[in-house]
């Protein structure tokens, strides 16, 4: 393990500890061990002396059982509390071995006579007082081994507070210390501070940690930085795909809301300018036959037109892909739809530099627009033309229906007046003139009626505004009070079917104002259950005569030829309660394709 590692330090403190603690323990257990025998000792050397008393007492007054008391007094000397001192070697033990002999060499003494009673007082005294001194070196051996137990439990106190203090401040200087720096700094790394930096000079654990701590809040800088660099060029990156992704969303709406003008191309190419950062862009619209452009649109603030002088057709019929002219490397897109060519998107940029994918996506896509806004407007003029065509047949038709056929039967009736003013025939003379007032009357009113209907429309209020305008019409007409009946407001109508519709309602109509006589009209729009469409139109007057097909001012060939344009049947016929009645009825165009469309499984 490293001589550094703070476990190792660790580990020698508490081992000093428990070292210091342990040779305290044995020191004081091995003084108390020596001293147990002390108290015995003290007090085996204190009977000493009794035993010596006695001896001498029996040695004067009972010489018999004194043999007895010096043989117990020589036991008390041989105790076993007293063996220590047989193989110690210090000044107790020279002490217990010089009071043992003198007291042998007494007791010998006076078990030969050779002290008499009289002297036995007197020489027992040295002895006695050997024995306490024997006594007292006793005690106070005893008590030196206790000072030694106290001043080693003592030192071992001082020691272990001193040890403490060193491991106390170790710990606080190379723990706690750099434990709290590491703290700090973990606590700045997670708040965002990636500047944070640890020192710490020891090699150990925390040094590690620290070194490891610092390495890894530069690399998390250093990614944290990256970081916000590539999510900053990601929110750029986002901020121009919304840019462009707005500008094809306006140019887009811009295409569907109306066919675009000069302006709305001068829009797009300075749009397209911003969203695809290409400063030189050009538009260049040609006609299918044309050779050159008849429109060409650049940014605001273009410089001169780069094709002056320059033949067109090279670019315009180049078709797509990248050329070099003139130092400046030139992208083509070109704008067609449906093998039709409308012109050409021009890029231009430096020969060092180049498009890069996304700017030539946006630009095609551009081009793929204004081409179907192109196609969209040429379509939208084609059925202008052929509405218009349309519309032109449509007034023929009501012309020769109508006026024509009335002016038809007045040169007749001019032919017949010639013939007659030659033979001066009189009766002729005003039959034709009765005729030609009548069929004057009748080419006015259908004059007023074609002018009528010229100005008719259906607009976006429908059918049934239209109609409602049209009864309220006739009801300030006249005096015939007109009342509308409409069951079609689910059912879906082509504009000519509200305009064929409207047309025999208004002529069934204006047939009830002339002829009809009555009062009342009610005209009824209904659905069947066969999804047909019915009309009725009936009044409550004289009724329609017998030979109505054979006058021409009832407008019945009108009715019946706008019926067959709308594939039905029509019938006019006198009602049995009263009056006329004009019945129509047709299979509408939504129904007929339906049923014409392939089943699918």
């Amino acid at each position: 393990m490293n001589k550094f590692s703070i476990v190792t330090r660790i580990g020698i403190a508490l081992s000093a500890m428990v070292a210091l603690t342990i040779l305290t323990l044995l020191a004081s257990y091995w003084l108390s061990e020596k001293a147990d025998h002390d108290a015995l000792a003290i007090n085996v050397a204190g009977s000493l002396r009794y035993q010596a008393y006695q001896y001498s007492w029996h040695a004067m007054h009972d010489p018999e059982n004194a043999a007895t008391v010096a043989t117990a007094l020589n036991e008390s000397w041989n105790h076993h509390v007293f063996n220590r001192f047989k193989i110690e070697d210090n000044e107790l033990t020279d002490l217990y071995t010089e009071s043992m002999a003198s007291w042998q060499a007494f007791q010998q003494q006076v078990a030969a006579g050779e002290i008499s009673s009289e002297q036995l007082v007197a020489a027992i005294g040295p002895q006695i007082d050997q024995i306490n001194e024997f006594v007292t070196a006793i005690q106070q051996d005893a008590e030196q081994r206790i000072r030694s137990i106290r001043s080693i439990q003592v030192l071992s106190l001082f020691a272990s507070i001193g040890l403490a203090l060193v491991i106390f401040y170790w710990l606080r200087t190379r723990v706690r210390y750099p434990l709290e720096v590491l703290t700090q700094a973990a606590r700045r790394i997670g708040q965002g501070d990636f500047t944070a930096r640890v020192k710490h000079p020891m090699k150990d654990e925390l040094g590690v940690l620290a070194g490891t701590l610092n390495k890894m809040n530069e690399a998390i800088g250093f990614m944290y930085g990256n970081l916000e660099k590539r999510v900053d060029e990601q929110t750029q990156a986002i901020q121009k795909s919304n840019i462009r992704l707005q500008f094809l969303y306006d140019t887009a709406r811009t295409i569907i809301e109306h066919s675009p003008g000069y302006h709305d191309f001068t829009a797009i190419v300075n749009g397209l300018k911003r969203a695809s950062e290409v400063d030189d862009i050009e538009l260049c619209l040609i006609t299918e036959a044309g050779n050159k452009p008849y429109l060409q649109v650049q940014p605001i603030g273009a410089p001169i037109d780069p094709c002056e002088g320059v033949d067109c057709s090279q670019c315009v019929n180049a078709g797509g892909g990248v050329s070099v002219m003139d130092g400046l490397r030139i992208y083509r897109f070109p704008i067609d739809r449906e093998d039709h060519n409308y012109g050409v998107l021009v890029a231009r940029c430096p020969i060092s530099e180049q498009l890069s994918d996304w700017q030539q996506q946006l630009i095609q896509s551009v081009a793929d627009q204004l081409a179907v806004a192109l196609s969209l407007k040429q379509e939208e003029e084609q059925v202008r033309r052929l509405a218009l065509i349309q519309e032109r047949t449509v007034i023929a038709r009501e012309l020769h229906d109508s006026l024509a056929q009335a002016l038809s039967y007045l040169k007749i009736q001019v032919t017949r007046l010639n013939k007659a003013i030659e033979k001066d025939n009189r009766e002729v003379i005003e039959d034709v003139s009765k005729e030609l007032k009548e069929g004057l009357n009748a080419a006015y009113r259908q004059l007023r009626e074609l002018l009528t209907t010229f100005r008719l429309k259906v607009d976006g209020a429908g059918m049934l505004h239209a109609l409602q305008t049209t009864i309220k019409q006739f009801n300030d007409q006249s005096d015939i009070a007109f009342r509308l009946d409409y069951q079609l407001e689910s059912t879906p109508l082509v504009p000519h079917e509200e305009i064929h519709l409207l047309q025999i309602i208004r002529e069934a109509c204006q047939n009830a104002i002339h002829h009809s006589q009555g009062t009342d009209v009610v005209v009824k729009l209904a659905q069947d259950e066969n999804n047909g469409i019915h009309l009725s139109i009936e009044d409550n007057g004289v009724g329609i005569p017998e030979n109505a097909e054979k006058l021409n001012h009832y407008g019945l060939a009108i009715m019946q030829e706008r019926s067959r344009h709308l594939g039905g049947a029509i019938s006019i016929q006198r009602r049995a309660v009263g009056g006329t009645g004009v019945y129509f009825e047709f299979t509408p165009q939504y129904i007929l394709e339906r049923q014409d469309a392939p089943t699918t499984a």
